[in-house]
């Protein structure tokens, strides 16, 4: 039974699907705006825009999902475009962004630990158990980009490749976790996964036949995937809504 002072969704098979939906549209949106217009005022604009996401979700003080998958969407959008400017522009190769991302990962993990004594993602029910939740978030979304651009840029597996590997990998993790086997860490290690195998599906999909994608068009692919977006969420919007009546 789903906590009513969770500020968090329930983790289903909405969310999964939310969440994968979320990181591949951040990384053709980002990709989208950056390459299209001056990057350095749309970074700027969409870091405004991020820090006011975050306002709208975290004075909910509950679950609310136009609000939360709202701010996920930001996430993932800023966070892409956080994670390229350290490559782009400060010339960070993709295998030291990653461990270095990794570690600030599980140094977030570690000090939520002891702070809370839990980082369950069903424990999430104060104001700052969910600042650290967010937090790692971010440092998910951050490692996440930086993997997918490494398999498929250094270690030259290209977007398709890349996307059946951590396909298979975030397969794997949803089983161990639906078997309830360290359910914490399977949870937060799926959650990771998500990022590169959204992201590398989404670019798959974009990318011109050079970069060894579909040549969609980043525009397009995320127009499409907003759309499916605003609907799922306005589905899971409509249920919580029918639940809360059901329970009142």
């Amino acid at each position: 039974m789903h906590d009513s002072r969770s500020r968090v969704p329930e983790v289903t098979v909405a969310f999964w699907v939310l969440k994968l939906l979320t990181t591949g549209i951040g990384e053709t949106t980002s990709d989208f705006f950056v390459k299209t217009f001056d990057p350095v005022p749309v970074v700027l604009l969409a870091a405004v825009v991020f820090i006011g996401c975050f306002v709208v979700q975290f004075t909910a003080r509950r679950y609310v999902p136009w609000r939360y998958w709202l701010f996920v969407l930001m996430v993932a959008i800023f966070g892409t475009m956080v994670a390229d400017v350290a490559h782009i522009v400060f010339d960070v190769p993709y295998a030291l962004s990653s461990t270095v991302f990794a570690i600030v990962l599980v140094g977030l993990l570690v000090v939520w630990r002891l702070v809370e004594k839990t980082v369950s993602v069903h424990s999430i029910v104060t104001a700052r158990r969910e600042l650290f939740y967010w937090a790692v978030v971010l440092a998910t979304f951050a490692l996440g980009t930086a993997v997918g651009d490494l398999t498929a840029v250094t270690f030259g597996l290209g977007y398709f490749g890349s996307a059946v590997m951590f396909a298979v990998v975030f397969g794997v993790l949803l089983l161990v976790l639906r078997l309830g086997v360290v359910p914490v860490a399977s949870f937060w290690a799926a959650y990771v996964f998500t990022r590169p195998f959204g992201a590398s599906v989404a670019d798959w999909l974009g990318v011109d036949s050079g970069r060894g994608g579909l040549a969609l068009g980043t525009g397009p692919v995320s127009l499409v995937g907003l759309a499916l977006i605003v609907a799922g969420v306005a589905i899971v919007q409509a249920r919580s809504r029918a639940r809360s009546l059901i329970v009142r």
